[in-house]
């Protein structure tokens, strides 16, 4: 078959703002595979540009497509505007099969199948093994009910087939690497790079967490093959920064420190850079010198929150002394902290703004992100949240950057105020300043001077978006206006209750 990968251009900020794009690895980890049972694949990647809608259509078509395949990382925000060029394309060329991927899709298939009639198919859960499946089924006309892992419209509508097994040995598939030119991905400051997964999930229960079940449980690659993988990417294509996609790459000690040191032994000049918790930092303090060795520059900490109250709500199961202690040791090391803070898992206040600006500052991070809650329909934090009152209904906003939920204690203006104050205190505090001016490692110098560069764009940029974005008053419940709770199908390999269909409400007219 001749396939199409789309990759659309994302509204989000991290997308438009940035001069450095990263490959969408997502959809290569489905490309690799179907590369190797004899398809011909063709990836458009709309980000860079952007793209045009039109300009996509026509370039896909121009491929003679036997099928399209979308997906996207940032899937919620990102939905809108796969649902506009996957209809065009439809409209172009009708009866094309369409097969929608990703987070989003695997938990609102029933409304896209509904709503949506040019999908033909969308794929649940991670997709290397289903999407070979059904390529395969529709390359010999087979039924599609025999495929499992996905759903898909049948004579009496929207219908998911049996759950497809998680995937045990991650290095089964592979990354279809030649379908990018790795001299147009960029980060770090234009410094070329790649996303890559050393494993998927994470043992935690944090209740907002929109991942974890999605992969339903942690596994992880070989770590010697992966470590000779990133050497290759290096060696082979001149990659220097290795962004890691995980949720939590470091659950296992053991595993880990494999993969250090054989990336060590490779001996490579690689940047790394990806996400952890703070307890696994503080755990592996006695071997944060191998990190350092690896090539590890930078970690973001998703902190969350600094109250003790609204952690213990959350489930995230940290703490404030361990989030302190993490910041300390990477910074011994030499390695960046990058501190993520979430507004809005509380109604906050002035005195919880005032308070949270006071532990981080104690906390003293080199860097911060700072990130609107967003509750996802098939995690338990969206019960929590499903009275409160939505007032962003543009769904390309839900992307963490954009704020979504009314505070009753004070207005959204009021909100913003704080956002940006506290990451200006945070960020252009004189120590923080000092870091970046004078700071002996010129790599590290580089990288925080970047990321300010990147920070004062988003500053502003998130303003004028604010002041541009009408905010509605009086709008749905979260509940409203995405629909009944789905936490009992967290776990997105699983069977699914075919008779409990959750249905997605519309914004009311009053809320449009």
């Amino acid at each position: 078959m001749r396939i199409v990968l789309v990759n659309v251009p994302h509204p989000a900020i991290g997308s438009r703002i940035p001069d450095d794009h990263l490959p969408p690895l997502g959809l290569l980890a489905i490309g690799g595979p179907l590369i190797d049972d004899g398809h011909d694949l063709r990836l458009i990647d709309g980000e860079f540009g952007p793209m045009d809608p039109d300009a996509i259509v026509a370039e896909a078509l121009a491929f003679r497509p036997d099928a399209v395949l979308f997906g996207h990382s940032g899937s919620t925000s990102g939905h809108p505007v796969i649902a506009d060029i996957a209809s065009r394309l439809a409209s172009a060329r009708p009866g094309l099969p369409i097969v929608y991927g990703g987070v989003f899709p695997t938990y609102h298939w029933r409304e896209i199948l509904r709503d949506e009639p040019y999908v033909a198919a969308i794929v649940r859960g991670e997709g290397e093994e289903t999407a070979r499946r059904l390529m395969a089924a529709l390359s010999a006309g087979s039924p599609l009910a025999s495929v499992p892992g996905i759903a898909f419209r049948s004579g009496d509508g929207p219908h998911a087939t049996q759950a497809a097994p998680v995937i045990r040995d991650l290095d089964a598939y592979r990354v279809g690497w030649e379908l990018i030119d790795h001299a147009r991905y960029s980060y770090w400051g234009g410094l070329r790079a790649v996303v890559v997964q050393f494993s998927r999930g994470c043992p935690h229960l944090c209740n907002y967490c929109g991942q974890r079940g999605f992969w339903t449980r942690w596994r992880h690659r070989d770590p010697v093959r992966f470590a000779r993988e990133l050497a290759r990417l290096h060696r082979d294509h001149g990659v220097r920064v290795i962004n890691f996609a995980d949720e939590n790459p470091t659950v296992s000690k053991k595993a880990w420190r494999v993969f250090l040191e054989t990336l060590i032994a490779e001996n490579v000049d690689l940047i790394l850079v990806g996400s952890t918790r703070a307890d696994d930092i503080v755990r592996d303090a006695d071997i944060l010198q191998l990190y350092k060795r690896a090539g590890w520059t930078r970690f973001l900490l998703g902190l969350e929150s600094t109250d003790e109250a609204t952690l213990a709500r959350i489930r995230k199961g940290g703490a404030t002394t361990t989030d302190r202690e993490a910041i300390r040791l990477l910074r011994a090391h030499g390695i960046l902290s990058m501190a993520t803070w979430v507004v809005g898992f509380e109604e906050e206040t002035d005195r919880d703004y005032w308070r949270g600006l006071r532990q981080l500052l104690s906390y003293d991070p080199d860097q911060i992100q700072m990130l609107y809650v967003k509750p996802h329909r098939w995690t338990p934090y969206f019960s929590i949240a499903a009275n409160r009152r939505v007032i962003q209904t543009d769904r390309r906003r839900w992307d963490y950057k954009h704020q979504v939920l009314a505070t009753r204690h004070m207005a959204p203006w009021r909100v913003l105020l704080w956002f940006k104050f506290i990451e200006v205190a945070v960020q252009a505090r004189p120590r923080a300043l000092a870091r970046v001016v004078f700071h002996r490692d010129a790599g590290l110098r580089h990288a925080m001077r970047w990321y300010t560069r990147m920070g004062r764009r988003v500053w502003s940029y998130e303003i004028v978006n604010f002041l541009r974005d009408p905010l509605v008053k009086n709008g749905p419940s979260v509940a409203e206006f995405w629909g009944e709770p789905q936490d009992s199908e967290e776990e997105s390999m699983v069977v699914v209750n075919a008779e409990r269909r959750p249905e997605a409400a519309r914004p009311r007219a009053d809320a449009a």
